[in-house]
C-alpha cells in the first residue's frame, strides 16, 4: 500500500505528531488550515492529504493567493461571465469549477482580499459560488485546504481577515514545524536531497562532516526546507563526491561561530569543578528557559534532542 505521506521527510516528534493528525484528517472531508513558515512544505502536505483521501482520483487545483493582482483573484477563483469587465470576451470557468469533485488548495490565504473572503465564506457554508458579473450562483463539490505563513489572529486584529472565515477554515489546523524546531531531521533531509540531486545530475553524492552538520543544526534556517534543498543542490554540483566541511558552507552558516566556540574562554577554577553537576545545571537552565521544550533546549545546548533525553535520564532531571 502506497504511503502518500512518505514525501514528508523527517522523524522528529513534532513532525510525526502532525503527520498522524493529517492521516486522520485525510480520511474525512473536513476543511483544513495548514500553518507554517515559508518553505516548510505546506503544498507538499496538502497534496499528501488529497492523495490519501477519497478524492484522490479527482482534480487537485492550487492557487497562491498572493501571486495574482487583487482585480484578478475573484475571476480566477469563481470565474466570470462574458462582459463582466473590460476584456471579458467570453464566459470563464473558475478554479472551483475546475476542482469540482476534488480539492482546491488556497496557499497564502492571508493575502485573499476581504471582498473575496466573504464569497469564500459563502461557499464554505452553502456550497454556492457566484461568478463575476453573474446573477445565478452555481454549486460545486470541492474540499478546501487553505494554508498561511502568517498569524491570522494578527490579521484579524488588523482588520485584514474575517474572523468568521477563520473559524470556518480552522476546523482542523495542522502546523508544520519550522526546520530550526526539528534540527534532528536536517541530516535525514540532506541525505534525501543529496541522493535526489546526485541521480538527477549524474554526480557522486557529497556528505557532511560532523562539524558541518553541527553548523547546520545551529543555523536558524529562515527559508526552512526550501533553503536546505537549494543548498544541497548547489553543493551536489560544486562539491560532488566530497566531504563538506564548515569552510565549504556559505558565510551565513558560520558567521555565528563565536557563539559555538565562546566556551573556549571559560577558565577552569583552581579548585576544580563537578562536571556532572555543571552539566545537570545547564540542562536544567535550558529546560527552564524553554518551558520544558526539549527540542529548543537541545538547540540552546548545541546537542541533539536524543542526546538531551539521554542526559536528562542520566541526571534524573524532572521533565514535566
Amino acid at each position: 500500500m502506497v504511503d502518500h505521506f512518505s514525501s514528508i521527510i523527517g522523524q522528529s516528534p513534532a513532525l510525526e505528531a502532525m503527520i498522524r493528525s493529517a492521516r486522520m484528517v485525510a480520511a474525512t472531508d473536513v476543511t483544513v488550515l495548514i500553518k507554517g513558515e515559508t518553505g516548510t512544505g505546506k503544498e507538499v502536505l496538502a497534496s499528501a492529504i488529497q492523495k490519501d483521501s477519497t478524492r484522490a482520483n479527482k482534480p487537485f487545483v492550487t492557487l497562491n493567493c498572493a501571486a495574482l493582482p487583487e482585480g484578478l483573484v475573484e475571476s480566477e477563483i469563481f470565474g466570470h461571465k462574458k462582459g463582466a469587465f473590460t476584456g471579458a470576451i467570453s464566459d470563464k470557468q473558475g478554479l472551483f469549477q475546475a476542482a469540482d469533485g476534488g480539492t482546491l488548495f488556497l496557499d497564502e490565504i492571508n493575502s485573499l482580499p476581504l471582498s473575496i473572503q466573504s464569497k469564500l465564506l459563502r461557499f464554505l457554508e452553502s456550497g454556492e459560488c457566484l461568478p463575476v458579473g453573474g446573477t445565478k450562483p452555481y454549486h460545486v463539490n470541492v474540499r478546501v485546504i487553505a494554508a498561511t505563513n502568517s498569524d491570522l489572529n494578527k490579521n484579524i486584529e488588523a482588520g485584514e481577515f474575517r474572523r468568521d472565515l477563520y473559524f470556518r477554515l480552522n476546523v482542523v489546523p495542522l502546523e508544520l514545524p519550522a526546520l530550526h524546531e526539528r534540527s534532528e531531521d536536517i541530516e535525514i533531509l540532506a541525505k534525501h536531497f543529496f541522493n535526489h540531486f546526485s541521480e538527477l545530475h549524474s554526480l557522486q553524492s557529497p556528505t557532511f562532516s560532523k562539524h558541518a552538520l553541527k553548523a547546520l543544526r545551529s543555523y536558524k534556517w529562515p527559508g526552512n526546507i526550501r533553503e536546505l534543498r537549494n543548498l544541497c543542490e548547489r553543493l551536489s554540483i560544486l562539491l560532488a563526491g566530497r566531504v563538506i566541511e564548515p569552510e565549504n558552507l556559505p558565510h551565513e552558516f558560520t558567521q555565528h561561530k563565536e557563539i559555538v566556540t565562546a566556551t573556549s574562554d571559560f577558565k577552569l577554577p583552581e579548585t576544580g569543578l563537578q562536571l556532572d553537576a555543571l552539566e545537570a545545571n545547564m540542562i536544567h537552565q535550558a529546560l527552564t528557559r524553554t518551558n520544558g521544550n526539549r527540542s529548543k533546549s537541545a538547540r540552546l545546548l548545541g546537542i541533539s534532542r536524543d542526546t538531551l533525553l539521554y542526559r536528562i535520564q542520566k541526571h534524573g532531571l524532572a521533565t514535566h
